[in-house]
């Protein structure tokens, strides 16, 4: 099987932003947002009476969305061994986002139930299809729930991190850091990457806390995560810059490019760059980082 580190086109997910559907104020308000996608939630947030008002919303507000401005827009929908499940799906095809985020998927079938579901009522070119890592079952089953992105023309091609859910459930302590967490984390990563899908880390509860915050965007950068869901608009900015491109990186990444292309560097797997052995693949990771710069300074051009 030939495995790739990206199956779809590189896009900008350093800041996810979860707004409740049923608040109506949280709707108006995001389009204004410098964030790279927005979760348009109609699980969690929405109490089971408020449902069918938060669909309604959520149709009126995607008939005046501008799709121009570069922002990711997904909606969450419920499972649908519930009574809201399919009826969010149906607004889905009214609204037609660039994705919808699967709720607490724990097995492969969750994924394809909802992609064969899409394609039989003639969405087969969109929406893309996101996975909430959340559950035990989930955790246990990401790399086979990975996989699915290979499948159904590559619809899944993103994991969303849910770590309330999964204390909840399992009991691990919510301690700074997240030391017992830590090892889980790098396994959904690690399955991400093995078949080609992004992965978003999970929420920081305490949107008051901006030091915690930049910690732990910091953390999961290091861990390889392509970005963070957030809760409140004052977090995409600590998200944007620990998911960004720095000045230093971007000058590296240059001088990386600019290295292998030179001619008598042509067809080395292996260079020399200042002391420092240089193989291609870094010189693919570089490409791949000055690509997401430029995709920043593109949204900061349209912003």
């Amino acid at each position: 099987m030939n495995r790739t580190p990206h199956h779809h086109p590189l896009r900008l997910r350093r800041s996810v932003l979860s707004v409740p559907a049923a608040n109506a104020r949280a709707l108006a308000k995001s389009a204004a947002l410098d964030c790279d996608a927005i979760i348009f939630d109609l699980e969690d947030s929405v109490l089971p009476e408020k449902k069918a008002d938060a669909r309604a919303a959520l149709i009126a507000h995607f008939e005046t969305l501008d799709r121009s401005s570069g922002c990711e827009h997904v909606i969450r929908i419920n499972t649908l061994d519930g009574p809201d499940g399919v009826l969010d799906l149906e607004a889905v095809l009214e609204c037609m986002p660039d994705a919808v985020l699967l709720p607490k998927v724990s097995e492969p079938q969750d994924v394809l139930t909802v992609a064969d579901w899409l394609s039989e009522a003639g969405a087969d070119d969109g929406p893309r299809l996101w996975a909430m890592i959340e559950t035990a079952a989930g955790l246990l089953n990401v790399a086979p729930l990975a996989e699915t992105g290979r499948t159904h023309g590559g619809r899944l091609d993103c994991f969303v991190v849910g770590l309330n859910d999964l204390r909840k459930e399992t009991g691990i302590a919510d301690i700074a850091g997240r030391p017992y967490l830590v090892p889980l984390l790098l396994q959904v990563v690690v399955a991400a990457r093995a078949s080609g899908l992004d992965v978003v880390d999970a929420v920081f509860n305490d949107f008051a806390d901006e030091e915690g915050l930049a910690a732990e965007c910091r953390q999961g950068r290091h861990m390889g995560f392509d970005g963070k869901m957030l809760i409140h608009p004052a977090q995409i900015a600590a998200a944007n810059e620990a998911y960004g491109v720095t000045e230093a990186e971007a000058a590296e990444a240059l001088a990386i490019v600019a290295a292998f292309a030179a001619p008598e560097n042509a067809g080395k797997a292996v260079i020399n760059l200042a002391g420092r052995m240089v193989e291609k693949l870094h010189a693919d990771q570089a490409g791949r980082l000055l690509a997401k710069a430029d995709l920043i300074n593109e949204r900061k051009k349209n912003a």
